[in-house]
């Protein structure tokens, strides 16, 4: 038997997703600060996206999985085989850098680590859809959260989660014509 939720109402089963964004390239000491971000996420989010390849996203995505967490990549070619081992679900799309909107559509809250004009570009839809983007070592622009620490990026995604799983329950209690609480 299948349960049909009337249009508009939110699915309480939806996995918390956290979009993780950064260079393809990066120093051995960004790497460690992906992979110890990616570990931690593990334990707020139940899914990592990221754009699937080398640097920053294997990185991320090698502790991401570490920590017990599902990963998907974006891949900007059609190949499947160009993503980084440690992703799970890799999908690819042959937008190339266009693919760097779906990295951010499909996340909760977002976190920008060091990278260049990709990087710059994803900050920036973040910032146009209005999903929280947490800065760590990123670019520093308006409206971007900006942390020093790994644990520090972590509280403000779980902050983030929480406020969205509250806008879910709102619209559901409006929905139902019950009142915000």
């Amino acid at each position: 038997m299948w349960v049909r939720f009337p249009p508009g109402a939110p699915n309480y089963m939806r996995k918390r997703i956290v979009s993780v964004i950064g260079g393809r390239g990066c120093t051995k000491r960004v790497e460690r600060l992906a992979h110890n971000l990616g570990k931690k996420l593990a334990k707020v989010a139940d899914v990592l996206v990221s754009g699937g390849l080398s640097g920053t996203m294997e990185a991320v995505c090698a502790g991401f999985k570490a920590g017990g967490g599902l990963t998907i990549g974006i891949i900007p070619s059609y190949n499947k085989s160009d993503a980084n081992d440690f992703v799970d679900i890799p999908l690819p799309t042959g937008l190339g850098l266009a693919r760097n909107v779906l990295v951010v559509k499909a996340a909760d809250a977002v976190v920008a680590l060091p990278g260049g004009a990709g990087t710059l570009s994803e900050v920036a839809y973040c910032l146009q859809f209005g999903i929280p983007v947490i800065s760590l070592g990123s670019w520093d622009i308006k409206g971007v959260i900006k942390v020093k620490t790994v644990d520090q990026a972590v509280k403000k995604v779980k902050e983030a989660l929480k406020k969205e799983k509250l806008n879910l329950n709102q619209d559901h209690a409006l929905w139902y014509g019950q009142r915000r609480p």
